[in-house]
């Protein structure tokens, strides 16, 4: 929800961030330009942003096109445009001030930053930090002024995905690797062609059960660090790539059933052993090749991970099968153990309260036949 205090509180969050490192402390620049802090002179300052792409639907229609543009500035420019040119956007200072002043407000729920405030955030980064997974196609699409105030219906836009993107896993994330390239190029133009480092980027299984072969994550990865080398031949200035993740995890609302990692963890074993997945070694050759090199070799790298996780998948099923056996085992061998906790959790705290309460109405029954 965009409403006024949530807008104040992402506002007063900018302003406790940038102005510590402007002012607060004693931050002061190198001979290259860049921030450090006390006895760390090359040291950088930056910040890292979530930015997906939107895509007109229609790329001839006028109000497609802006409300695309309007997409990426709710998104991405929110916090990259303050602190690369000193204010909000001016399309969410446009369309929230209106849908403010339709809804009667005698302001903008989009607080205003202060002179002093602009010139203390602005070139406040040394370089953006930018997590992508996904793109979506963009229309326009107004929400009367009635309706509950709300990041989506400031936007006056819809979303929409092609049913032929590869969704292997999260309901939100499709496989669409042209718009990273294109979100690269608008971080060149907008901002001035700062230093890049993409800190998240890959994609998830949600399967029941277990595969390390996960050929759509090495897909994912090489089509996605090829549109990145492909922004880099265009200028921008990408300095470093992070896959997204190193390790399956806790996934938000999602909890462990959602899986990033390269490492496959068997949460269900106390020890947490980690099998390492096909797009492991397929990563690997990645990093140590710098790219790709021939497409002939591209595809011995698929086929020698597809090998290496064949092994891991036998070794994974072999270590299930043993974790399920010891729990069986446990449950046949140990019932005394079992009954003594359904007794200690459940029957001894039912009996107390049953006794508090027969101990109740007796001491009720005495009190009346005295009276």
């Amino acid at each position: 929800m965009l409403s006024r205090c949530s807008l104040g509180a992402c506002h007063v969050l900018m302003l406790v961030l940038r102005l510590s490192a402007a002012e607060d402390f004693d931050w002061t620049k190198n001979d290259h330009g860049s921030f450090y802090y006390g006895t760390f002179p090359t040291g950088l300052v930056g910040i890292s942003l979530a930015g997906e792409w939107g895509e007109p639907v229609d790329i001839t229609n006028q109000k497609d096109i802006e409300a695309a543009e309007r997409y990426v500035q709710f998104y991405l420019g929110w916090f990259a445009t303050p602190i690369f040119n000193g204010d909000y956007p001016q399309v969410m200072k446009d369309y929230i001030g209106k849908k403010s002043a339709q809804q009667g407000l005698g302001s903008s729920r989009l607080p205003t930053f202060s002179s002093q405030e602009k010139s203390y955030i602005k070139g406040t980064c040394d370089f953006l930090g930018v997590g992508h997974f996904t793109t979506r196609y963009i229309t326009q699409k107004n929400f009367p002024a009635g309706r509950t105030p709300s990041y989506f219906t400031d936007r006056d836009l819809a979303e929409l995905v092609d049913p032929r993107w590869p969704d292997p896993g999260s309901e939100w994330l499709y496989s669409v690797p042209w718009g990273f390239r294109r979100l690269l190029n608008f971080v060149k133009t907008q901002y001035g062609n700062p230093m890049i480092y993409v800190t998240e980027n890959g994609v998830s299984e949600k399967m029941m059960c277990t595969e390390l072969c996960d050929d759509w994550r090495i897909e994912y990865l090489k089509d996605y660090v090829n549109e990145m080398l492909k922004a880099i031949k265009d200028g921008v200035n990408v300095k470093g790539y992070t896959a997204w993740s190193l390790l399956d995890k806790f996934e938000w609302d999602e909890g462990f059933s959602e899986r990033f990692g390269l490492f496959y963890i068997d949460f269900r074993n106390k020890n947490k052993p980690r099998y390492p997945k096909a797009s492991v070694q397929y990563y690997k050759r990645i990093i140590s090749s710098n790219g790709f090199p021939n497409q002939r070799e591209v595809e011995n790298w698929r086929r020698k991970a597809t090998e290496t996780c064949s092994s891991s998948n036998q070794l994974l099923a072999a270590e299930e099968q043993r974790t399920t056996a010891a729990n069986i085992l446990r449950l046949i061998h140990d019932p005394l153990t079992s009954h003594m906790e359904m007794v200690t959790e459940i029957v001894v705290p039912t009996v107390c309260t049953l006794c508090i309460l027969l101990s109740a109405v007796f001491l009720m029954f005495l009190l009346r036949r005295r009276n």
